[in-house]
């Protein structure tokens, strides 16, 4: 059996009379990618922050390397690494006084590492931080983090204000942690992070953990979005198997749009064929409306569901 990085077991958080966590239990492996995600305001960062100890929970248990995430933060912080969302910086240093200084506060130096680092993404060194965009001190806190060498990172939103290049790069730095054995929890609410990366994923919907699994077992979190024209009339496609809220133009003749699951395409395309297909246009889910369809159809079933 794997060892457990983290555990989390029926986590609650109050504020004030506010449940913000209501049930949170998952684990993170050893060598593993965990992705963690769920719209804005679901939990997501409450969480993180009461793992990082900054957060005290109201109920159940967290453990980082088998430690209390309260007691113990201290021993534990020593053996991971932070990425917020949003990264605040001190203006009057420039980005690589603050790259130094971050890992100084690790007990690491600055190395070839962060220097290939530092090229990969870009970021000018020399300039104060108060002249960054959001995105560079992204980058500076990302640079900081993957010249770290600790056992455990943890990413909450930390491409937020890079572009696609570098999103690709973090990607690629994350791919590389998990070949050395490291462990890694992401928060996202991007759809493509998560696929490109992630071994497992939980999902978070107001403040409750409500479904983990792989991604190739939560097929209904990969359907894409079709509209289709054709010369033929379309038939009512409403009960096809793989096929969801299946409806027809009301100002087009033969034309319809619906939501495809990603196993059933090649079957539907097949029934489409026949028909003289004149357009067709597909688009893969936003992660928000996954959720959007997701919690309306788990509204009518269980509210928790464990794969």
């Amino acid at each position: 059996m794997s060892e457990k990085v983290i555990a989390i077991n029926h986590l609650q958080k109050k504020f004030g009379k506010f449940l913000a966590l209501k049930d949170v239990t998952f684990e993170v492996k050893k060598g593993e990618v965990f992705g963690f995600i769920g719209p804005n305001g679901a939990g997501k960062s409450t969480t993180i922050r009461t793992l990082l100890g900054i957060l005290r929970a109201s109920g159940g248990t967290a453990t980082i390397f088998g430690k209390d995430v309260w007691q113990d933060a201290v021993q534990i912080h020593k053996r991971l690494a932070y990425v917020p969302g949003d990264v605040y910086l001190w203006p009057n240093l420039t980005g690589g006084e603050i790259i130094d200084l971050f890992l100084k506060l690790n007990h690491q130096q600055h190395n070839a590492r962060t220097d290939e680092l530092i090229k990969q993404f870009e970021l000018d060194p020399s300039k104060k931080t108060r002249t960054y965009s959001k995105g560079n001190r992204q980058k500076v806190a990302l640079i900081a983090a993957f010249s770290t060498d600790a056992d455990l990172y943890i990413f909450d939103e930390p491409t937020s204000g890079l572009d696609p290049l570098n999103e690709e790069i973090f990607q690629k730095q994350v791919l590389a942690l998990k070949q050395d054995g490291k462990s890694i929890l992401l928060s996202s609410h991007i759809l493509s992070e998560v696929e490109h990366m992630c071994d497992r994923i939980g999902i978070i919907r107001e403040g409750r953990l409500i479904e983990t699994g792989t991604l190739n077992e939560m097929r209904h979190l990969t359907r894409t979005l079709i509209t289709v024209q054709t010369q033929s009339s379309l038939p009512d496609l409403r009960n096809y198997n793989g096929i969801h809220d299946f409806k027809l133009a009301k100002d087009v003749i033969n034309k319809a749009s619906f939501s495809v699951d990603s196993d059933k395409m090649g079957a539907v395309m097949t029934l489409l064929a026949p028909l003289s297909i004149t357009a067709l246009q597909s688009t893969p889910p936003t992660l928000e409306d996954l959720f959007l369809r997701y919690y309306q159809n788990d509204e009518h079933g269980d509210d928790h569901h464990e794969i």
